[in-house]
């Protein structure tokens, strides 16, 4: 069928049209074009208070002065945190965890 590949499919009596466009620009000329606020200095003033605690914590030279710096709940936070997932991958992949067996059979 000559001229088929030129269809466009109509929404409405409306002839649809795909188009793409591409605009090359810079973070900032975007962030400017879209009307979001600059917030250089407020990340300038995070990352300098960040790198201070980090400082601070690496002279004391003591590794566990260290981890509560990083992880204010402690290696905890963490353990709860890999419970989760290793839980939530056993429901997402059909396998019962020990504790919904155990319910299971008593």
């Amino acid at each position: 069928m000559p001229g088929a590949a030129h269809k466009r499919p109509r929404k409405g009596g409306i002839v649809a049209m795909k188009m793409h466009i591409e605009i090359d620009m810079t973070p900032d000329e975007a962030r400017k074009f879209l009307g979001l606020p600059d917030v250089t200095k407020l990340q300038d003033k995070m990352l300098a208070e960040i790198e201070k605690r980090m400082k601070a914590a690496v002279d004391v030279n003591d590794p566990e002065a260290m981890l509560k710096a990083w992880m204010p709940l402690g290696g905890k936070a963490f353990e709860q945190f890999q419970r989760l997932m290793f839980d939530s991958a056993a429901r997402a992949s059909g396998a019962a965890t020990r504790k919904d067996t155990d319910k299971t059979k008593g």
